[in-house]
């Protein structure tokens, strides 16, 4: 590639970088009011210290949080508090550790901005946030009561807990939690509009990336918080690693092995759309725990842009793209980054998790995942 083109393959996505941007300021700015630390505390409370309740409740919690925030901030805040009240009731923390992670990567496959895999499908195929919302969301809640089915199931003998470690619960105090009071209603407020703002961008045609930056700018205004200090939370390498990888990608599919690939798929499955989805699931959910989610899917887009081109209705290709990556996340340690940042705050609370601990839970997830995406796309398409 010349420095020109390199440069264009930064430019031409450059509104995910804005958009990753704007939403970690935004999420780091509500951060300040301890609204993260009060929920956590307070669904803890709402379950009156049954751990089974606990579990399921924050499970739900980080999935409403994972699908609009990014992944890595989600187990950021809410993991540590997880292990805190797991480790109040005196019971094993595993549950509590990998059930938030497989919860974070399946719940942030339901939006577009709720895993980074699904920005670059979005950019690649030209995407809505709606279109996500309808075409994925339903296969992921379901997703998410057979992850919690199978996770009461496989440490149903570890969620024994004492009537006096239940009152502990109960006295924590969750407003203590709270720092800010007038930061947490600005920012609760002003990320609803933003929110609305994604929702709505197909009537408006007001570009993610603006809606992302423009509410984190308004948002840092009213907060009154220091723009450095902000900026300094912001995950620039994460943002440069998606630069790098725009370029590289490019670079790939000059040289023509994008098409190759494609081709072999197409050969395989004679066009027909339904089969390659299959195909396309299937080798997702392989391969992206291998490389990663995100490297894998900036590769395999282009793949996918390559087929579309000689087939009709392919959109359903995106959606298998989506779900193979995304979930298949799940299978090992590297994944996916919420993972190697959930396993990092375990090892600071003393649990070592290594590759093949994680991959005995991870694995049977992703079979369970992909399993029921099969027959999703099966039945709905």
């Amino acid at each position: 590639l010349t420095q020109e083109e390199a440069l264009d393959s930064i430019g031409k996505n450059f509104e995910i970088l804005l958009l990753l941007m704007g939403m970690m300021m935004v999420v780091e700015i509500m951060s300040k009011s301890g609204i993260f630390q009060w929920l956590a505390i307070k669904v803890a409370q709402v379950a009156k210290g049954d751990p089974i309740k606990i579990l399921i409740l924050l499970s739900l919690v980080t999935s409403i949080c994972s699908a609009f925030l990014d992944n890595v901030t989600t187990i950021l805040l809410i993991l540590p508090v997880s292990i805190l009240l797991a480790k109040r009731l005196k019971i094993n923390l595993m549950p509590f550790i990998l059930v938030p992670i497989f919860a974070c990567n399946i719940a942030g496959t339901a939006t577009m901005i709720g895993d980074p895999p699904n920005l670059i499908i979005a950019s690649a195929g030209n995407l809505t946030f709606n279109n996500f919302l309808f075409h994925v969301a339903p296969i992921v809640i379901i997703n998410l009561i057979v992850l919690i089915i199978t996770a009461l199931l496989l440490f149903r003998n570890d969620f024994n807990v004492s009537n006096e470690l239940r009152a502990s619960i109960m006295d924590l105090e969750p407003n203590r939690s709270i720092t800010d009071k007038s930061l947490l209603i600005k920012s609760c407020v002003l990320f609803f509009i933003i929110i609305l703002g994604f929702i709505t961008n197909i009537v408006t045609n007001i570009g993610l990336a603006i809606i992302s930056i423009g509410g984190s700018i308004i948002l840092l205004l009213l907060s009154k918080k220091s723009a450095e200090e902000i900026y300094q939370k912001i995950e620039w390498e994460t943002l440069f690693f998606f630069g790098g990888l725009f370029v590289l990608i490019d670079g790939i599919g000059k040289i023509g092995i994008i098409s190759i690939i494609g081709n072999t798929i197409l050969n395989f499955t004679h066009g027909n759309v339904k089969l390659t989805s299959y195909v396309i699931l299937i080798i997702s959910s392989i391969i992206s725990p291998i490389l990663g989610s995100v490297p894998y899917t900036i590769s395999f887009s282009k793949v996918i842009q390559e087929m579309t081109q000689s087939m009709n209705n392919a959109q359903i290709l995106w959606w298998a793209l989506s779900l193979g990556a995304c979930l298949g996340g799940n299978m090992t340690t590297i994944g996916a980054p919420a993972n190697i940042v959930g396993i990092s705050i375990a090892e600071k609370a003393d649990v070592k998790i290594n590759f093949l601990e994680f991959f005995k839970y991870g694995f049977l997830v992703v079979l369970e995942s992909i399993t029921l995406s099969f027959i999703y796309i099966y039945i709905r398409y």
